[in-house]
Formats: C-alpha cells, sequence, structure tokens
C-alpha cells in the first residue's frame, strides 16, 4: 500500500498535542490572564497542513475563511489583513479613495469618534490627513454618550468612527439615524465585539464598513491577523486595493489576467498596454495575512459560538458576584437591545475614603488576577497626541474619570468555574480587607 505521508504527519500532530501535559490551576500561584487563546489539536493541525502547502501568502485556507466569516458576520465581502490595527487603517483610509468621488473624504474633513478607546481605531483619521472630533463616553456601557454627537457636526463632518467598547455595541439607532440625517459614513471598530449583536443584528451590518481583529486576546485568533468587512462593492474593491499594495489589478496571488484585459487598456498618463498587474490606483500597503494564519482562523471559526457563550456567562457570573459591592464600584451595563460578546469586564472605583483604583488593581495582579486599564483612557493626553490636529466638541469630564478610575478583567473563556470562584474569592478579601465587608 502506497504510503500518505501527509496523512501521517498530520496525525502525529494530533497525537503530539495530546500528550502534552495539561496545565493545573493553582490558587494564588497560577496566572489569570485578562485574555488569551483557546485551542486544541485542530488549530495545530490545520496549521501545520498549511505549512506543507508551503503556500506562503493567502491561499485556499484564507478563501475559506473569508468566506465563512463573511456568511457568519452577515456581510457580503470579507479581506483578510495582518491585524486589526491594519483593519481600520483600510477601513477609514477607503473613505479617502477617489473612486468615492464628491462623496470622498478629504484631508481638513472632520471624523466624529471617542477619545476613551484604543488609539488605532483613531490614528488612520490623523494619518489620512482628517481631523478627529471627541466626543464623551457613557459610564455605564463606556460608549460614546450618542446625544453629544448632533452638537459635535460641523459642514466639515464626514463620518463617524466609533469602536464597540468591549464587545459592548453603542446607540446603533441614534448612531446610524445621525449618519443618514447628515449623510455621513459610519465605519465599525468590531475588534472587540465579533458575535456581539444589536436588535438581533450582528454589529458590523450598520455601518458602511467595519473591522475584526484576530490578535490572541480577541475572541477568536491567528496570532496576528484582521479582516474588514463590508456588502458595498465599490468600498470592497478600494479596501483590496489597499490591502495590495495599491494595485488596481483584482487578481488573487499566482494569478493572470483574470479581467482578460491586462495589456489593453490605459490608465492614468501610463502608456495604452501597460501591464495592469503594475497599475497603482491607491496609495496602498502590504497587509496579507500568511495562509499559516488563516488556517488557524479556520479551525478557530468552528469554536465561535462556545467561545461567545462563555464570555457572555463569565460576564454574568462577575456582574452577580460583585453587585454586592456596587457602593463602590460602577459595574457595566449592556446597551439597550444590544446582546454583547463581551472582550472584558470594566469597572470603575466610585470616590470614596477606604482605596483607590490602583489599590484593587495592585491587589488583583499580587494575587495573580492580571487588569488591563481601558486602553488609552483619555487618548489626547497620550504623548503621541501632542500637537496632532484634533477638536474637543464636548467635554470629556467621563473620559478622564475613566482614565483615572477604571480597569478591567478577563471573560475569556480559559476562566472556568474555578477560577472565578477565585477571582471572586479575591474581590472579596480585599473589601475584607479595605472595608470589613
Amino acid at each position: 500500500m502506497e504510503r500518505n505521508i501527509r496523512v501521517e504527519i498530520l496525525a502525529l500532530v494530533k497525537e503530539y498535542f495530546n500528550s502534552q501535559e495539561k496545565t493545573v490551576f493553582t490558587k494564588g500561584k497560577s496566572m489569570i490572564p485578562f485574555a488569551g487563546r483557546i485551542y486544541d489539536d485542530e488549530e495545530l493541525v490545520n496549521l501545520v497542513d498549511a505549512s506543507l502547502d508551503f503556500w506562503l501568502t493567502t491561499g485556499r485556507y484564507a478563501e475559506q475563511f473569508e468566506a465563512e466569516f463573511a456568511h457568519l458576520m452577515q456581510q457580503r465581502y470579507c479581506m483578510l489583513v495582518n491585524s486589526g490595527s491594519s483593519a481600520n487603517l483600510v477601513a477609514v483610509s477607503s473613505l479617502f479613495s477617489p473612486l468615492l468621488k464628491s462623496q470622498r473624504i478629504q484631508p481638513g474633513d472632520e471624523v466624529i469618534t471617542v477619545a476613551a478607546g484604543f488609539p488605532t481605531t483613531v490614528n488612520p483619521i490623523v494619518q489620512n490627513g482628517a481631523v478627529p472630533v471627541f466626543v464623551d463616553v457613557d459610564l455605564d456601557t463606556y460608549n460614546v454618550k450618542a446625544t453629544l454627537i448632533e452638537q459635535a457636526i460641523t459642514p466639515k463632518t464626514k463620518a463617524i468612527v466609533l469602536a464597540h467598547t468591549l464587545g459592548n455595541t453603542f446607540d446603533l439607532d441614534t448612531v446610524k439615524g445621525i449618519c443618514q440625517k447628515h449623510n455621513l459614513f459610519l465605519v465599525e471598530d468590531c475588534c472587540d465585539a465579533v458575535g456581539s449583536t444589536y436588535d438581533g443584528k450582528m454589529v458590523g451590518t450598520f455601518g458602511d464598513i467595519a473591522t475584526t481583529s484576530f490578535y490572541p486576546a480577541h475572541h477568536i485568533t491567528m496570532g496576528e491577523g484582521g479582516s474588514v468587512l463590508t456588502s458595498n462593492p465599490i468600498l470592497k474593491r478600494i479596501a483590496v486595493s489597499l490591502r495590495d499594495w495599491g494595485r488596481d489589478c483584482y487578481c488573487d496571488p499566482g494569478c493572470d489576467n483574470t479581467c482578460g484585459r491586462r495589456f489593453k487598456a490605459q490608465y492614468g498618463d501610463l502608456p495604452v498596454g501597460y501591464d495592469h498587474k503594475y497599475v497603482y490606483s491607491h496609495l496602498g500597503y502590504n497587509l496579507k495575512v500568511t495562509d499559516m494564519q488563516a488556517a488557524i482562523g479556520v479551525a478557530q471559526l468552528k469554536k465561535l459560538d462556545s467561545f461567545v457563550q462563555a464570555r457572555k456567562d463569565n460576564f454574568v457570573r462577575l456582574s452577580k458576584g460583585l453587585i454586592k459591592y456596587e457602593e463602590f464600584l460602577s459595574l457595566p451595563k449592556a446597551t439597550p437591545k444590544s446582546d454583547p460578546s463581551w472582550f472584558g469586564f470594566p469597572f470603575t472605583v466610585k470616590e470614596n475614603k477606604f482605596f483607590k483604583r490602583n489599590d484593587l488593581a495592585n491587589f488583583l495582579e499580587d494575587h495573580k488576577i492580571l487588569t488591563r486599564q481601558l486602553f488609552a483612557g483619555n487618548m489626547t493626553r497620550q504623548p503621541a497626541f501632542k500637537g496632532v490636529n484634533y477638536r474637543v466638541a464636548s467635554s470629556l469630564e467621563v473620559t478622564d474619570k475613566i482614565m483615572s478610575n477604571t480597569i478591567f478583567i478577563g471573560v475569556y473563556p480559559g476562566i472556568d468555574q474555578q477560577r472565578m470562584d477565585y477571582v471572586l474569592d479575591v474581590f472579596g478579601s480585599f473589601f475584607k480587607s479595605k472595608i470589613g465587608i
């Protein structure tokens, strides 16, 4: 019988994974991260399978992932990129494309966003020469205070770019209504919110274009990776061009003359018949993933439903366990009409005479429970924003409060019941030591 060496290799990979010693949780010694990757032998088998092809750029696994993820996210198109930050760069930059004609954003135009978030949601606005306009957020949801948006709009306003903070959706009814009223683009940053829904629909389907991240901390992982999602064919064409060096040609890697007009047309001031594979219609980048990354993502997609449910369950456990401390902690609330796929569990320490935010954060960290700030806190106070041209359209009072008093802890699927019980016990120990309750 002829040997199938590939099958043998993949069987050994599976055997190797299952032979590894499983981690045992020890209270006070084992780390409880705020996030982490969850995988089994299937991801490892897919990774090795893709590596055996030695097709090192995007290939069959990327094509499969893009089709399956687009369907899952209720979109026509999914374009894989190498990170969520790159996805934001491509999504926002797409709105500056000359292919959008009079609708395109121009340098000097304004884009409404928030300062309480992650820098690479906002950075592409600055990098494209537009002006970010910051409005404040709501302390219950950590999302934009939608009632402040209208007063921030000027004749220069062209778009709204917002993230669904830590998986909690922003007020999509109000924001979408404002966009329609004022003819504004809407970019949904869903990097922390894969699987979240609003009014029964997937986030990412309300705006013109959306983004996700597949960094190890997120809902599914490729190690590094992200995607741009849209149902608009023009935005899809632009996004692919920006991702693929800015070229005008849409042939997949390794393919030639898909359009049948490779040497037959004229573009710009180039000679007639100039090779279409080397015609550039945008100032683009090379932001593709490898097929090995996509192979991991294909395996991860099969687990997404269970990952999302575990995050929701852990959020409920923390909410029920910490409600007894509401006198001292402002606990998060889901946006009305939303069902969040939570990235983390944020809470804000209220002003009190017993302890500060950092006292609690240090206590948790000392007991091996990792915490994180709500990303940049107030972006306008970050060193990178010194000298940046931006406008503050409302008081950022709540944003500053989040910067000073808010942290979040994990709800990711690796936190099982045993670990969750320990987390709640540590909170109990802290409040007993500080307040005697």
